[in-house]
């Protein structure tokens, strides 16, 4: 998917305009009517906040079952308000919110983790009824190898820290990623 500038920028500012009119109390910003036709098209969407550097919410859908406008009007305010890792973001944080946006590829069934490669897959962990998922950027933001990366993995499915080594099955995505400070 080719996204301009411009069309980063617009969901960059949807992401945000949901956010502060939620934390205001106010009613949510509609997406632009004239919105590129890329806008329009599906994908999987997460939004991730940094605050201070730190994670301060990551919520978003795999599948591409929504236009990326909505995706991201839907993953912002979720990952502002209904990621239950956090507190919900009060109004005087708003300003200080980094604002990441990952558009991604349809996820894909790998045979094996070792066909997994940092830096360039998101990876999705099943085992026994347990799911997690890490974004493409999480390994290498941490300095992650792989086998750290799936004992995480695991611990966030609500796994033992080794269960990804046996019976466990994965799907890895791509995604692009941009951010408010790289435009």
């Amino acid at each position: 998917m080719n996204l301009s500038d411009e069309d980063k920028r617009t969901l960059l500012k949807l992401a945000r305009g949901v956010i502060e009119s939620r934390a205001m109390g106010d009613k949510a910003p509609t997406p632009p009517k004239t919105a590129s036709p890329t806008l329009e098209s599906k994908a999987g969407v997460f939004v991730s906040l940094h605050s201070v550097g730190a994670l301060r919410g990551c919520v978003g859908y795999i599948q591409p079952d929504m236009s990326l406008l909505e995706g991201v009007q839907r993953s912002a305010a979720n990952a502002a308000f209904d990621d239950s890792r956090f507190a919900p973001v009060g109004r005087d944080e708003v300003s200080d919110l980094e604002i990441e946006i990952s558009l991604l590829t349809p996820p894909s069934p790998v045979e094996s983790y070792d066909m997994i490669e940092i830096g360039k897959h998101g990876i999705i962990l099943e085992k026994g009824g347990a799911r997690a998922l890490f974004l493409p950027q999480v390994a290498t933001e941490n300095d992650w190898d792989l086998p750290t990366t799936l004992t995480f993995l695991a611990r966030k499915a609500g796994l033992a820290p080794d269960s990804w080594r046996e019976g466990a099955s994965f799907q890895v995505f791509e995604s692009i990623v941009f951010s408010e400070k790289d435009l």
